[in-house]
């Protein structure tokens, strides 16, 4: 370890000469080296940080001359072995103070090489930890860069060097990426804006941070810092090579996909993964990456149909980059905030904080972000349709985030329907014509569909009579037969004469719950077949 002036002193062998304190200014600094000699001038010898070990004939001679020459040297301070010679000349001390430097007397004579090598032994030692943290660091933000590690990878590495909290922000001191080193990190990024900012200006100097930007110089694109920690060498070098490590990992991302996105991503993937468990936490995160605290959060997806399977991965990844900047920035341009994730290929899940006009009901603002999202989406790629799925509001962030899924699912049924005047989607909106229509490709549902209806297609085919027609008629009215025959203006005993006749057909009793089940089914697979060809 790194010993001060103070910490020698304190030494048993220095202790055993007796030592007397003429000047304690000094007696923090960290001695570089301990260097012994009698020499009337050392400053060709010294480079700085020295304690200078002396018997003293020089300092007795020329007293001012001698501890100037030290100071000037960089010297940190000096102790003399009295020995025989008695007291040290009276004002030596009050110069010594003058320059600035530690000075102690030794009144009994003791060997300055036990001095030496204890002191150099763990200077020597410090030195070789430090070069042996330097190389771990090192390699550890190399395999970073070398195997693209997330920021979010980056900052807990740096983390776990400096056992301090480490938090990644924008431009817009908006943390992106955070590692609290077992600190609640609600309590880390509380009013994180706000404090960084004063911070930024110098108008909070009560807090020990530790600052890097992050990116080239004059290229700037964030803020790496380190929480409680203070500089020191070892501080520096970490906090340094987590910021090359950064600005690498974004210089190396072909995409050029936004680092907001990228931190926001990351939130819903640790929620998803459950690396975050509780409120405070993902609302904590949540808030510091722009998200407008709500009573209620919607999570929804943006579906995009008609995905064109690009060979090439760069370009795959610009496509669904301006898919996602579309999606956020209409989000932005319609007055509200969010989380966003690229999900997949053509897919871009969020939870959504609403502001809705005081005169504007839920399902008004739905509707126009729906159309705003349609609008911005088929411009930024190249028309294609888009659908809007949402599940139910919540009033928690890291359940909204939970249901994505649901509001995936929904999002992809709709794209895969018809498309009509509806903005968005909700599960109800969907439901089993929605679920069919998505898998109305499926081998395995055709087959059921022409299992369940082909002798009724045969007959119409046939006789030109429309019993398939009359079937969905029933079943749609859920067997009301009074119903079906004025929607088909047909006379009673027609109707059961008809209803009769696909029973005999299909062979089944059209008032079994499970047969009415199943071949209504059928048909909703057919109608589904018979829709213009889906968007995947």
């Amino acid at each position: 370890m790194a010993l001060t002036v103070a910490d020698i002193v304190a030494l048993p062998v220095v202790q055993r000469g007796e030592p007397e304190v003429l000047c304690e200014k000094g007696f923090d600094g960290l001695v570089r080296w301990v260097h012994v000699s009698d020499l009337d001038d050392l400053s060709g010898l010294l480079s700085g940080g020295e304690l200078v070990l002396t018997t003293g004939p020089a300092l007795w001679r020329h007293p001012r001359r001698y501890l100037s020459g030290l100071a000037a040297a960089g010297a940190i301070g000096v102790i003399v072995e009295l020995g025989e010679t008695g007291a040290p000349p009276s004002p030596i001390g009050d110069i010594a103070a003058e320059l600035s430097l530690a000075l102690v007397v030794l009144h009994r004579v003791i060997r300055f090489v036990e001095v030496t090598e204890l002191v150099h032994r763990s200077i020597v030692a410090e030195q070789y930890e430090q070069v042996v943290f330097a190389r771990s660091t090192h390699e550890i933000f190399t395999d970073l860069s070398m195997r693209r590690a997330t920021p979010t990878e980056i900052v807990d590495a740096a983390s776990g060097l400096l056992h301090a909290p480490v938090v990644l922000e924008d431009l817009a001191h908006q943390a992106v990426a955070v590692s609290a080193a077992g600190r609640p990190v609600a309590e880390l990024l509380r009013d994180w804006e706000r404090r960084s900012r004063l911070h930024a200006t110098d108008a909070d100097a009560t807090q020990e941070w530790l600052v890097r930007p992050v990116g080239h110089t004059g290229e700037e694109w964030g803020r790496l810092i380190a929480l409680s920690t203070a500089t020191s060498a070892s501080s520096t070098l970490v906090i340094e090579r987590a910021a090359q490590a950064l600005a690498m990992l974004r210089m190396a991302e072909k995409s050029r996909i936004d680092l907001e996105h990228q931190a926001q991503a990351g939130l819903i993937d640790d929620v998803l993964r459950e690396r975050i468990r509780t409120e405070d936490e993902a609302a904590a995160r949540a808030f510091a990456l722009g998200l407008r605290p709500a009573a209620q959060y919607l999570s929804a997806t943006v579906r995009a149909g008609d995905w064109p399977a690009d060979t090439d991965p760069v370009a795959a990844q610009r496509r669904s980059t301006r898919l996602l900047d579309a999606v956020a920035r209409a989000v932005k341009a319609s007055g509200h905030t969010g989380l966003f994730s690229l999900r997949s290929p053509g897919e871009i899940g969020m939870v959504l904080a609403l502001q809705p006009a005081p005169d504007r009901q839920a399902e008004t603002v739905l509707n126009a972000l729906g159309n705003a999202l349609r609008r911005a989406t088929r411009q930024a790629c190249d028309t294609v349709p888009v659908a809007l799925g949402v599940a139910g509001p919540t009033q928690e962030i890291i359940e909204a985030i939970r249901r994505i899924g649901e509001s995936a699912h929904v999002a992809e049924v709709a794209v895969a329907m018809p498309e009509g005047s509806r903005s968005f989607f909700r599960i109800a909106d969907v439901r089993l014509r929605g679920l069919l229509t998505l898998l109305r490709g499926d081998p395995r549902v055709q087959r059921f569909a022409e299992a369940e209806l082909r002798e009724l297609i045969v007959h119409d085919l046939k006789s030109g009579d429309g019993s398939l027609d009359v079937l969905r008629g029933y079943l749609e009215l859920a067997g009301n037969k009074s119903a079906l025959a004025a929607r088909l203006h047909l006379s009673r005993p027609t109707l059961y004469a008809k209803l009769a006749r696909i029973e005999r057909i299909l062979n089944v009793d059209l008032a079994d719950g499970e047969s009415a089940t199943s071949l209504h089914v059928a048909l909703l697979v057919l109608e589904a077949q018979a829709a213009p060809a889906d968007f995947h």
